[in-house]
Parts: structure tokens; sequence; C-alpha cells
């Protein structure tokens, strides 16, 4: 058994995004349903969107709840701001290297829907570059530089996204 690491961590080992991902996604949608009080932008859905996005909703978080439930298993941290222990290529992650993201993507979907928040849908390319660009690279070229060649490997085997 190894004695428990007791030295202070290092405050710059985290992958350096430009904003927790939930709050992207919540900031956008709110922004988009906010300028449609300003100026309607419906989907004109109806019940259908939000039986729709009722959907969504509810597949977006079992996807990311059995994700986080496979971080808690490989005893690494979830939120972006924290050290990353471990790889986790279990799970979804056998198919995408970023599940949650994927459920945070539908769960916007299912909530623009859900308020038929037409502007929200024209932020959706918005949010997905800010995610790719500020979010999944930063944390690709942290995982990178910790991991090494496991990473490297994992990422060649797996798709981004899917």
């Amino acid at each position: 058994m190894t004695e428990p690491d007791t030295q202070p961590s290092d405050p710059n080992d985290h992958a350096g995004v430009i904003a927790h991902p939930p709050i992207i996604y919540a900031g956008f949608l709110l922004a988009g349903w906010g300028i449609g009080k300003l100026w309607p932008l419906g989907l004109g859905l109806g019940d259908a969107g939000i039986w729709l996005g009722a959907g969504l909703v509810v597949v977006a978080f079992a996807i990311i709840g059995v994700c986080a439930n496979w971080f808690r298993k490989q005893g690494t941290t979830l939120p972006t701001n924290l050290p990353t222990t471990a790889i986790v290529t279990e799970g979804l992650y056998r198919y995408s290297r970023n599940p949650i993201y994927i459920g945070l993507s539908l769960a916007y979907l299912g909530l623009l829907l859900i308020l038929d928040a037409g502007w929200a849908l024209v932020l959706l390319p918005v949010v997905l570059v800010l995610m790719n660009e500020g979010v999944v690279k930063r944390e690709e070229a942290y995982l990178a530089g910790k991991f090494g060649q496991p990473y490297l490997d994992y990422k060649a085997k797996v798709r981004r996204w899917l």
C-alpha cells in the first residue's frame, strides 16, 4: 500500500478550459431564450417539441450520469478545473472521447425544444465551436502532456465525438 500524496497539488494541473462546459451550454441556452423574448423565434412544434425535448433531456442526463459514474470508478475528477488522475476508456468512452459533451448537447437541444427557443438553436453552432476550440482541444493537449503515449493511443482509436 502506498502512502497518500501529502504534497500540495499543482494549481496549474488542469486543462485550462475557457469555462466549465455546463456554464457554456446554460449561458447560451439562456441567451437564446432571452433574445427570443425580445425578438420571438419559435420552432412551431407545439406539444411534439415538448415531448421530444423531454425525451432528449432524459437521454442526456442518463448519458451524463453513466459517464460521471465511470469517472468515479476510475478515481478521477469530473470538473475541468481539477487535475485529471486517470484516462477513462470504459463504457461510453469506448465509442467517444467526449460522451458527456454529447449529453450536454442533447440536453441543450431538449431544453430549447421544451422552451420553443429558436434563437438557442441558432446559437448552437457557436456553442459547439466554442466547446471544440475552448474546451475539447485544450483538454486533449492537457491529457497528451500529462499521460503521453497511453492517451495518444486512446485518441487514435476513439473518435472525438461520434
